[in-house]
């Protein structure tokens, strides 16, 4: 026998990395969210001209709850994937990358930082389409399950140019819309 290991035992291999990795991925897309503000009922964003390709605000939790769990599936097969050539690399590129994405939506949301969110996705977008690069050669289906991933960043950088664009004014702002009561 010349096998490493039985396609039951790789099989295991990816269900193990599979609940391990795809609700942390989930979670963290999550937390990144919820600690930016990364709603449409947070005040400054509400207070923003919208693009007309501006998609629905339900659709945001919807499409980004459905991609982290495509991420994480594709980590999970390229985690399963030992002996493969460009693993830890691939691995070592999803994390940066996740990293960078995890920046977006509080230098957006909470720092009011259009332009350096422009930054952060653009440079998201680079390190993303490397990560698919090498997902593809370890696992074809993991760098398939990362498709979507890229055009929706694609598209939400698209969005974030075009948010810049129709409010100017609004990049940098420190708006609190803090109310202070005075009593007579």
């Amino acid at each position: 026998m010349n096998r490493l290991a039985s396609p039951a035992q790789l099989r295991a291999s990816f269900f193990r990395w599979a609940l391990f990795v795809v609700p942390l991925v989930l979670c963290l897309g999550f937390l990144s969210g919820m600690v930016a503000g990364s709603t449409a009922s947070n005040p400054w964003f509400a207070n923003l001209a919208k693009p007309v390709t501006y998609p629905p605000p339900a659709t945001f939790g919807i499409v980004w709850s459905a991609l982290y769990a495509m991420m994480g599936v594709a980590l999970a097969l390229v985690c399963a994937a030992w002996g493969a050539r460009y693993r830890g690399a691939a691995i070592a590129l999803f994390v940066l990358q996740l990293l960078i994405n995890l920046a977006w939506s509080p230098v957006f949301f909470a720092l009011h930082e259009i332009k350096i969110a422009l930054a952060v996705i653009l440079a998201l977008d680079v390190v993303v389409l490397v990560t698919v690069a090498l997902f593809w050669r370890v696992r074809r289906l993991a760098g398939w399950l990362m498709v979507p991933y890229v055009l929706w960043i694609l598209f939400a950088t698209v969005l974030n140019w075009q948010f810049l664009e129709l409010n100017p004014q609004a990049d940098g702002a420190n708006a609190s819309y803090a109310v202070q009561r005075i009593e007579l």
